[in-house]
């Protein structure tokens, strides 16, 4: 990069610090609550229409086919491409603007847009509207600072991140708008705080046990088999074998916080027997059901995570008599990582270097996010994650995004687009 141009698109991003923070404001002040995906279509208008006046090519696309995209909320993303001297390189920069429920505990309207004190506040803020802002912002200081690319940057509002994205960054995989025949990086601007990069993140394999019993008098509970005491089994040995012995390793990848580089296992919820706010009679339990969140890591992968689930379950089996279950795969997410030495990584770690005066550091996420659907459909391994925000403050009451980390990490994100773009052709 010649310093010049570094120069001027800094100084292009300072300038429009009060319209990004308008921007974002905005943005925020769009209801996209997921569930059950309100005002989708608003936003990506809102979207498309600040790219188009950055010069952007601008397509709209429904995803068409999905259960989950209807006439009462229909699943709108935006794509805008911005063409260089030529169209490869191109960088993608993709921010989700779905948002989840507001809930409880707010001391300002959550869809406000408030700015105050240095911070932009409002559900959304820094998961992920901020993010999504930033990254128009710095194609916008590219372009008034007259800087031409040599390859081409894209810009993508997508839906349902909060919800798999599968109606989303998934789906335009699939339709080959997201591919490696079409983009050669991926940033995704998620709040992992302004000096972190986002190499990745673990894998989840949701599933569900049921147990199954036999009903029969409560005053006589040993002519019935109850379901809820065969989960209790389960869920003993869950605690005595395979908590102990997921805590005990540890991945390599940069995970955090440090907890979260174990394998871990939550239960997510427990229904058996009888609604215990109605009526009550005297039944023994013949049905029980469990849904599990286990978190692998790239060194266990998946089928040895679920054969180690079901050689628990058909010890408790052989061990219990009458014991009788159905393990049920509910969602699987293979872990993902960008490979080392990836000039991604390399560009956004000078950039935060230049940006802010001291190294960058590299972690992976303890949940996953968009970089999955990037990695594994569209086929694209240089995907990171790298956005201003907090991410202890994502779904949090009172959500708010620092203004100083936002015009920072859009400028450190410019820099990136002038860096990955400069090599012609591809």
């Amino acid at each position: 990069m010649v310093s010049p141009d570094i120069d001027r698109v800094l100084a292009a991003v300072d300038a429009s610090a009060d319209e990004l923070v308008a921007f974002t404001a905005d943005l925020i002040r769009i209801p996209t609550v997921n569930p059950p995906g309100e005002l989708y279509e608003d936003c990506a208008r809102l979207i498309g229409d600040r790219l188009a006046l950055g010069g952007f090519e601008v397509e709209y696309h429904a995803a068409e086919g999905r259960p989950e995209h209807t006439s009462a909320h229909p699943r709108v993303n935006v794509v805008g491409l911005r063409r260089g001297r030529a169209l490869r390189p191109a960088v993608h920069l993709n921010g989700h603007f779905d948002v989840v429920p507001a809930g409880a505990g707010w001391t300002l309207d959550p869809f406000g847009g408030v700015v105050r004190d240095g911070r932009v506040y409002g559900r959304g803020a820094c998961d992920m509207k901020a993010g999504i802002a930033a990254a128009v912002y710095a194609a916008e200081a590219i372009r008034r600072a007259g800087v031409e690319l040599n390859g081409s940057i894209e810009i993508s509002g997508t839906v349902d991140e909060e919800s798999g994205g599968f109606a989303g960054v998934a789906w335009l995989a699939q339709q080959k708008r997201l591919s490696a025949d079409r983009q050669d990086f991926v940033i995704i601007p998620e709040p992992l705080n302004v000096d972190r990069i986002c190499i990745g993140h673990r894998g989840v394999y949701w599933f569900e046990v049921t147990t199954h019993g036999r009903i029969g008098h409560g005053s006589m509970p040993f002519l019935g088999v109850s379901a809820i005491e065969h989960m209790g089994v389960i869920l003993d040995r869950m605690r005595r074998e395979l908590l102990p012995a997921l805590a005990s390793r540890t991945t390599g990848v940069p995970v955090v916080p440090d907890g979260a580089r174990h394998a871990t296992l939550n239960i997510n919820g427990i229904m058996g027997g009888q609604d215990v706010n109605g009526i009550q009679t005297p039944c023994v339990a013949d049905l029980c059901r469990a849904v599990f969140d286990r978190r692998f890591l790239l060194e266990e992968g998946f089928d040895a995570t679920r054969a180690e689930i079901q050689a628990l379950l058909d010890r408790a089996t052989a061990e219990t008599p009458q014991l009788a279950y159905a393990l049920r795969d509910l969602m699987v997410v293979h872990p993902v990582r960008t490979p080392e030495g990836s000039p991604l990584v390399a560009s956004l770690e000078r950039g935060i270097q230049h940006v802010l005066g001291r190294p960058a550091v590299q972690i992976a996420s303890p949940g996953t996010y968009d970089h999955k659907h990037v990695d594994r459909i569209a086929g694209i391994p240089n995907c990171v994650a790298y956005g201003p925000g907090i991410l202890d403050l994502a779904h949090q009451p009172d959500e708010w995004c620092g203004i100083d980390d936002l015009v920072n990490s859009t400028k450190v994100l410019a820099l990136s687009v002038l860096e990955l773009t400069q090599t012609t052709g591809h």
